[in-house]
C-alpha cells in the first residue's frame, strides 16, 4: 500500500519551487513602496508586512514629540477578563486597531487620523510642527493611505475621503452605506455604517469596508481612486468588518474583529470563504499565506492560499516575514525561525494527519464488519499507524530545530523591521534588536503603551495609547 503522503511528494516539490518564486515576487511587489523610505499605509504596504528596506540603525535620539490634545478614544476598550464558558483566562484584545494614532508618511510629512478629535492631521517630519488639519464628522480610527500624492481615509461618519496632501483640501468623498443615518455608537454619534477597515489602494482602486452591525448589512466596496465611483460592492449580513484590510493581486482579506477573516475576490468582491480560527483584527499576508490573530490567547494562525483550514499556529502577538525567516513576537520573547523549512515540515505533518485519519476510519469500517475476515488488513493498517506516529514525532523534533535564535523581549505590543533591525514597542518604552542574532541593541523611553511603529525616510515613529507620537533619529545625525 503506497502511503498517502508519498503520492504527494512530487506535487509538494513543485509547490516548494512555486513558493520560492512567489516569495520573491510578493516581497518585490509589496515592498516596492517601502524600499523608497516611504511608509504609505499601515504597516508599510498592502500586505501589512511591517517591513522597511531602508535601515535606521540604533542608537537613536529623540528628535521631537507630538502630544495630542486628547488621547485616542478606542471603539472597544478590550476583552473581558476571562471566558467563563470555556474557562479561558487572560484574554487578548482582538479589536485594538485604534488604540494609537498610527502614522503613514512620504517625503517630508507624516499623516494620521484622530479618533478623539475627528480629524486627519499632517505634521512636518523634521520638526513635528502641524501643517494642516482636515475635520470629518466622526472619529478617524485607522491610518490613512497615501497614493500618488493624495490621501485616502475613512471615518466613523460613514464616508471615504480623498484629500490633497499639500493642504488637506477635499477632492471627493463617498458614502458606501445606503443613507446618511446617525446613531449613538461607542460613546459617540456615528454613522450606522462607520468605516472601520482603513483603506487599501491598488492598481487605481480604493478598497474599504463600512458597517459593524451585520443585521443592518455591512458593505465592502471598490472605488475608482480618481473620482470615487463605485466599481463593486459586496454585502455581508453575517459578519462585521473591523481591522485593516489586507490585499494581494487576486484577493481582499477582511478582518472582522473578534470573528475570523473573510476572503473576497478582488476582481468583483465575491466571497470565497471564511477562514477558521479564533478571530482578531491583526493580519498580514506573506507568500500567499495569511497570518492572523491573536485569538483569545495570543495565537497566530497561518492559512495558505485556496484553503480555509490552518496549516500552522504560533504562540505570539505579531510576525514579520522576510528573506526566508519568520520573526515571531510574543509577550515574553522574540525569535527567528527558518520559515521555508518549518512550513514544509508543517505541510508534511498535515498530510500525515490526513492519512492517519483515513486509516483510522478504514479500521473502524472493517471492525464494523466481521473482524475475522479482515484481521490481516487491520494488522497491516495498524503497522502503518505506528510508522506514522514515529514519523510525526520526528517531524516535531525537526520543527523545533527550525528555531534560529530566541531572546527575551520586554516590548510585546508592536513590531516592525527596518533593514536589519527589529523595533519592538512596549509599555513606556521600545527596543531595537539585531535581526541576525536577536541581540538587544538599544532601548528608548516613550510615553504610554507603544502600539504603533513606523520607519519613514530615516526616522522611527512610535505612537502610544496616551496620544503621543515620538520621532527618533540615529544619534549620528
Amino acid at each position: 500500500m503506497e502511503p498517502f503522503y508519498m503520492k504527494k511528494r512530487t506535487e509538494r516539490c513543485f509547490q516548494i519551487g512555486l513558493s520560492v518564486i512567489s516569495l520573491f515576487l510578493i516581497e518585490t511587489l509589496c515592498l516596492h513602496a517601502a524600499a523608497t523610505g516611504d511608509w504609505p499605509t499601515y504597516q508599510g504596504d498592502n500586505a501589512r508586512s511591517g517591513i522597511q528596506i531602508e535601515s535606521v540603525h540604533p542608537p537613536l535620539k529623540e528628535s521631537w514629540v507630538f502630544k495630542a490634545k486628547q488621547p485616542p478614544r478606542p471603539a472597544w476598550q478590550g476583552e473581558a477578563k476571562w471566558d467563563g464558558w470555556n474557562k479561558v483566562y487572560d484574554l487578548k484584545n482582538r479589536q485594538d486597531f485604534d488604540h494609537a494614532f498610527h502614522v503613514v508618511g512620504a517625503d517630508d510629512a507624516i499623516y494620521f487620523g484622530s479618533s478623539s478629535e475627528d480629524k486627519v492631521i499632517c505634521l512636518d517630519a523634521e520638526s513635528g510642527a502641524m501643517r494642516w488639519v482636515f475635520y470629518t464628522e466622526g472619529p478617524v480610527r485607522l491610518a490613512p493611505t497615501l497614493h500618488k500624492g493624495d490621501l485616502y481615509v475613512g471615518s466613523d461618519d460613514g464616508f471615504i475621503y480623498r484629500l490633497k496632501t499639500s493642504d488637506g483640501s477635499l477632492i471627493w468623498k463617498v458614502r458606501p452605506g445606503p443613507r446618511d443615518y446617525r446613531i449613538p455608537g461607542n460613546g459617540r454619534i456615528i454613522s450606522a455604517w462607520p468605516a472601520r477597515t482603513g483603506t487599501v489602494v491598488q492598481d487605481g482602486v480604493v478598497y474599504a469596508g463600512v458597517g459593524m452591525f451585520p443585521s443592518e448589512t455591512v458593505y465592502v466596496c471598490a472605488l475608482n481612486a480618481e473620482d470615487g465611483a463605485t466599481l463593486w460592492k459586496t454585502e455581508q449580513t453575517d459578519l462585521p468588518a473591523q481591522g485593516y484590510l489586507v490585499s494581494s493581486k487576486s484577493r481582499l482579506y477582511v478582518p472582522t474583529g473578534r470573528n475570523n477573516p473573510v476572503v473576497l475576490s478582488i476582481k468583483d468582491g465575491k466571497r470565497e470563504r471564511v477562514l477558521d480560527g479564533e478571530g482578531g483584527s491583526y493580519a498580514l499576508l506573506s507568500d500567499d499565506a495569511l497570518v492572523f490573530g491573536p485569538g483569545k490567547t495570543g495565537q497566530l494562525r497561518l492559512v495558505e492560499e485556496g484553503t480555509k483550514d490552518q496549516l500552522a499556529t504560533f504562540q505570539g502577538n505579531h510576525m514579520i516575514v522576510f528573506r526566508g525567516k519568520s520573526y515571531l513576537h510574543s509577550d515574553s520573547d522574540i525569535q527567528a525561525i527558518d520559515r521555508q523549512q518549518y512550513l514544509e515540515l508543517a505541510r508534511k505533518r498535515r498530510d500525515l494527519y490526513q492519512y492517519r485519519t483515513q486509516l483510522n476510519n478504514r479500521v473502524k469500517k472493517l471492525r464494523e464488519q466481521k473482524e475475522s475476515d479482515h484481521a490481516a488488513d487491520i494488522k497491516s493498517i495498524q503497522k502503518d499507524l505506528v510508522e506514522i506516529a514515529t514519523e510525526l514525532d520526528a517531524i516535531t523534533d525537526q520543527m523545533k530545530a527550525c528555531l534560529l535564535w530566541k531572546k527575551p523581549c520586554a516590548f510585546p505590543l508592536s513590531l516592525i523591521l527596518s533593514g536589519d533591525v527589529l523595533y519592538a514597542g512596549g509599555r513606556d518604552g521600545m527596543g531595537a534588536f539585531d535581526a541576525t542574532t536577536g541581540d538587544l541593541l538599544w532601548e528608548g523611553a516613550v510615553n504610554g503603551k507603544v502600539l504603533g511603529l513606523a520607519s519613514i525616510n530615516g526616522r522611527i515613529y512610535a505612537s502610544s495609547d496616551s496620544g503621543y507620537i515620538h520621532c527618533f533619529l540615529p544619534e549620528s545625525l
